[in-house]
């Protein structure tokens, strides 16, 4: 859109309607503007899944490998076609800004949050994120480059300041961004710490080098709760608070224009911004219709490169499921995390005609919505050439509700108290209704709701399934497959009543995880989007050690496979904190190897420990709606008199976001639970502030929970938990009853969870071992949890959670053909590392895990990935500040840099990654000299001398040591993706960037190259680097 139009529909509005544009509307909305065609934009998390505007167990969303995993894969095309998967889900959510990459760096292996970023490294974390952003936006929703800058680890992270020399900032922590902006990126979120004594939120950073030097044209929006003053934010380049309505601009800002502190000048820029933001994501309408002040939906049409052309029909929202901002009680004073403000309400999004906007600057990757429309991309099942084909994709289940399980995998453990044993009598059955849903039969999963919901899918309580709706899927500790038809967007509400074809999806019966439906998917092509996730899973997979070529397995060899391990059945698929989304199903690795097996082996599982003793929120398979009888649970708010002004069913205990009412006073949830086991069962209840427990009458917990920290994440997912012990017959009911008071300051989360008896630890070890030895083949499964990896905390440790190196140790001495799997979103130690002969790294893998996995054990497809980030045995630098200053005293030397100044080697060093072939480097072709600021192209030659075909990431570092300029050992300047047939010698080129000979010279303030000769290393890992040869850069 020209800057001229845009002028224009400034100087129509006059200051106060100005300044209500730079505030939120609510928590995720921004203000409409009808008069100029201004409508309401959507944002919504969004890294590994684009969750919407509300958290809400019903309302799933495809779950993506965790962006460590995607760095992993090192291909940008993947990444790019990943990118416009979540933009068809953003246009399915009617979102129009995803809150995503994040591009804060791994500085030191202890951050808690590493999971959601991609590399140690500049350069992978800057070419894999513009890759995601190009997917994304190609697609005509926005992406947004966070959190600028130096928001590398969790630790005081509101208020911690880092301290970082002028050099360091250029080239390591903003670099991403710069790539991100070269990408065209829409949108930049400043982070909350401060950057040498000031807070980004009104940081000169904002100015120069991101607005000025760069040329960022989009819009600087804060990170929730990160703007903390009127006219400092105001005079930077801040150009959006959120959340809204409150905040301090608003009046506060009008004020300080007219006194003369801040230029209205500054104002119409961040306006104009936010028009062009607008502009780009369909949102302005300038054919002069008025539009709906609550937001357009996104038109259906043509999806975005990498979707396929049904599931973007099927994605586009309708006016009965775009969904409804929340409204909340007055409360938090804290940072908001979804959760909206106030007590107003606000009406529900409709789909609204909008005009396409004029295309956008050249340097644009993609131009608005009308533009995305206009180009027809391959669907996802298209390869490139040089691509090996995805694996077949076996027919998964329908239309899973979340389970209970996947939703506690997004949260951090808070922390608990010791309890308290009770024995209480048990409650009476309440029976189910004749016409409703069959519930599904199993521990700690999630059933399907056979019964419509409302409108948007969150407020009432379902109807009544019909007798010919969907039937659940019997199964144990994941989430059920529904064997009836979706509905139009294969997601939300539950179809009207209708008969189930007879051709329908067969379910599957399954343990530990989700059950795979027989029968053909609906026409929506999520068939495909699976395919494309199941893909990503094994390209990022990493094989870190193969002795004896163990790896992969000879199903035809096999007769009795042992699954062990506390992340076997339970699969780990994403990080804790704001980036977590409900899966739209969960395949575990139990699920995955059970399925490539059917038939030809038998599979077994065992636990053998537990990872940690993280409460399980109750769910569809223990627990019923006291009400109505349905699996799940009632959620009701009551007034301060304790009369009922809302009820609704869920499906789970963990409730982050109950329905708003204004006149609620105490949120109650209340369900009826059937033991499937004698003995102390563990309840426990999560909130803050005044907390009840009942169970069958009788009181088990009440106490007044202080809220003790400020940071969002624990305030509104992570509240501590209480707990008690309850003693409970199998077969016998209890209702639980859980109350907690709603105060400001509280947050808005309520958890109700109850776990049963365990056997002892060295019982279970000893099992797992037993059942090693009599397998012919251990697949082990360890990893960590939520307590270690998760958005507000950072970790104390590096090492595995509970007894799990203990369990890889006694597996492996009683079984030689061990396999052991990592699932973990950062670097564990691995001290029996030498003591497996198979290693594999799976990240938190997303909601494919267990096929992806599968795929990769069995040799259907290459562990293709690299490791992204050092693997070493110990932490080089800190994440814990000093009197809130943390100093990044290592300057350029993070990750394997900061290694290879060490006198020992990592476990596993910085793109490391074996593969099921082997390869051999044969000649690397570097010009003698170059002229400085140009690219400079070398040519490396790699032969595939192993007996399948397979794919090598040639790495190409560069290092200089006659020379007047402090640098790091060596620093990855290039890297291309080389696929080979067995016996085949191929030639990749690669164009290093003027950049990567360059440094940055705070004196002079700009970027010099320093005449003299580099090195050219090429090779498979920053330590592995068997070709040389220099180049002469002139002066």
């Amino acid at each position: 859109m020209r800057t001229d139009d845009l002028d224009r529909l400034v100087e129509k509005l006059d200051l106060e309607r100005k300044v209500r544009l730079l505030t939120g509307a609510t928590v995720w909305r921004t203000h409409a503007e009808p008069d100029i065609g201004l409508a309401a934009m959507v944002t919504s998390d969004g890294p590994a899944g684009v969750r919407g505007e509300g958290w809400d167990e019903r309302s799933t969303s495809l779950t993506l490998p965790s962006a460590t995993a995607l760095a992993a894969t090192w291909d940008e095309d993947l990444v790019g076609r990943l990118g416009g998967l979540l933009a068809a889900e953003a246009r399915r959510k009617n979102v129009h800004v995803v809150l995503a990459p994040t591009l804060n760096l791994h500085r030191s292996p202890l951050g808690g949050r590493h999971f959601e970023c991609f590399s140690e490294d500049p350069l992978l974390t800057g070419r894999i994120g513009a890759a995601l952003i190009r997917g994304v936006q190609a697609g005509g929703v926005a992406a947004t480059a966070k959190h600028y800058v130096a928001n590398d680890s969790e630790t005081e992270r509101l208020t911690l300041d880092v301290r970082i020399d002028e050099r360091t900032l250029r080239e390591v922590y903003l670099a991403p961004f710069e790539a991100a902006v070269e990408a065209g990126v829409w949108v930049v979120m400043s982070a909350y710490n401060a950057v040498n004594g000031t807070t980004m939120s009104q940081s000169p950073l904002l100015t120069e080098p991101l607005k000025g030097e760069w040329g960022f044209d989009g819009v600087v929006v804060s990170d929730w709760g990160g703007v903390r003053s009127t006219g400092p934010a105001a005079r930077a380049g801040q150009d959006l608070a959120m959340p809204g309505p409150h905040g301090p601009w608003g009046e506060a800002l009008v004020a300080a224009v007219r006194a003369g502190e801040v230029p209205e000048a500054a104002i119409d820029d961040k306006v104009r911004r936010l028009l062009r933001l607008a502009a780009r994501v369909g949102a302005l309408d300038l054919t002069g219709d008025a539009p709906n002040p609550d937001g357009p939906a996104h038109s259906p049409g043509p999806p975005a490169p990498g979707v396929p052309e049904a599931a973007a029909a099927a994605t586009a929202p309708t006016a009965a499921t775009a969904p409804a901002a929340p409204t909340a009680p007055a409360g938090p004073a804290v940072p908001a995390l979804g959760f909206a403000l106030t007590a107003e309400p606000v009406p529900a999004a409709e789909p609204v005609p909008v005009a396409g906007a004029e295309p956008a600057p050249a340097a644009q990757p993609a131009t608005p919505t009308q533009a995305a429309r206009q180009t027809q991309p391959a669907p996802l099942t298209q390869r490139a050439p040089a691509q090996p084909a995805p694996p077949t994709q076996p027919a998964p289940s329908t239309k899973p509700a979340p389970s209970t399980q996947a939703a506690r995998a997004t949260q951090a453990t808070p922390p608990t108290q010791d309890a308290p044993t009770h024995s209480i009598p048990p409650t009476q059955p309440a029976p189910a209704p004749a016409a409703g849903p069959t519930p599904v039969a199993g521990v700690g999963g999630a059933a399907a709701c056979a019964g419509p919901l409302d409108g948007d899918g969150h407020d009432a309580a379902p109807a009544p399934a019909p007798a010919a709706g969907p039937t659940p899927v019997d199964e144990v500790g994941g989430a059920a497959a529904c064997a009836g038809p979706l509905d139009g967007d294969g997601h939300d509400a539950a179809p009207a009543p209708a008969p189930a074809p007879a051709a329908g999806p067969t379910p599957v019966a399954g343990v530990g995880g989700a059950a795979a439906c027989a029968g053909p998917l609906d026409g929506d092509g999520h068939d495909a989007a699976r395919a494309l996730l199941r893909r990503a899973v094994a390209a990022g997979t990493v094989l870190l050690r193969n002795e004896g070529m163990l790896l992969p397995l000879d199903p035809a060899r096999l007769r009795r496979v042992a699954v062990l391990g506390p992340n076997a059945a339970t699969a780990r698929i994403q990080g804790g904190g704001s980036a977590g989304v409900y899966p739209v199903r969960v395949v575990s690795p139990l699920d995955g190897v059970r399925e490539a097996l059917s038939g030809a082996a038998e599979v077994l599982h065992s636990p053998g420990v537990h990872a940690g003793d993280h409460p399980t929120p109750l769910g569809t398979g223990n627990a019923r709606d006291p009400r109505t009888g349905e699996p799940g649970v009632l959620v009701r708010l009551l007034d301060a008199a304790g009369a009922e002004v809302h009820a609704e069913h869920r499906l789970t205990g963990r409730i982050l976001e109950p329905a708003r009412v204004a006149r609620a006073a105490v949120v109650e949830i209340r369900a009826v639970l059937r033991p499937d086991a004698d003995g102390p069962w563990d309840v426990a209840v999560a909130g803050w502030g005044r907390l009840t427990l009942e169970a069958g009458g009788r009181v088990l917990v009440d106490e007044e929970v202080e809220r003790d920290t400020d940071d969002p994440a624990t305030v509104h997912l992570s509240p501590p938990y209480r707990r008690a012990r309850l003693e409970m017959a199998a077969g016998r009911d209890v209702e639980l009853v859980f109350r907690r008071r709603l105060a400001p300051g509280t947050g808005v989360a309520s958890i109700l969870a109850a776990d049963p008896p365990r056997r002892g630890e060295e019982v279970e070890l000893a099992a797992a071992v037993e059942l090693a030895r009599s397998c012919d083949v251990a697949v082990v499964v360890v990893g960590t949890t939520g307590a270690v990896e998760s958005e507000g905390v950072d970790r104390e440790s590096l090492d595995l959670p509970g007894r799990q190196d203990e369990l890889v140790r006694a597996v492996a001495a009683a079984n030689p053909a061990t396999v052991v799997v990592v699932n973990s979103g950062g670097p564990v130690t691995l001290p029996w590392r030498e003591e497996v002969p198979a290693l594999l790294l799976s990240w938190f893998p997303g909601q494919e895990a267990g096929h992806g996995l599968a795929d990769v054990l069995f040799g259907r497809a290459e562990p293709g990935g690299r490791l992204p980030t050092t693997w070493g045995g110990r932490a080089l630098a800190t994440t814990v500040p000093e009197d809130g200053v943390l100093a990044y005293a290592e300057g350029l030397d993070i990750g394997y840099r900061a290694w290879l100044r060490e006198a020992e080697a990592p476990a596993y060093w910085f793109g490391h990654g074996l593969g099921y072939t082997s390869w051999s480097y044969e000649g690397l072709s570097v010009p003698g000299e170059a002229a400085p600021g140009t690219p400079l192209r070398v040519r490396v030659r790699v032969r595939n001398t192993g007996g399948r075909a397979g794919r090598e990431v040639v790495q190409v570092y560069l290092s200089r040591t006659d020379t007047a300029v402090a640098r790091p050992t060596r620093w990855l300047a290039g890297y291309a993706l080389a696929d080979a047939a067995p016996g085949e010698s191929v030639e990749v080129a690669l164009d290093l960037p003027a950049r990567a000979f360059q440094h940055w010279s705070a004196g002079d303030g700009a970027w010099r190259t320093e005449p003299g000769v580099f090195a050219v290393l090429a090779g498979r890992s920053a330590a592995d680097l068997p070709l040389r040869a220099t180049t002469r850069l002139g002066g």
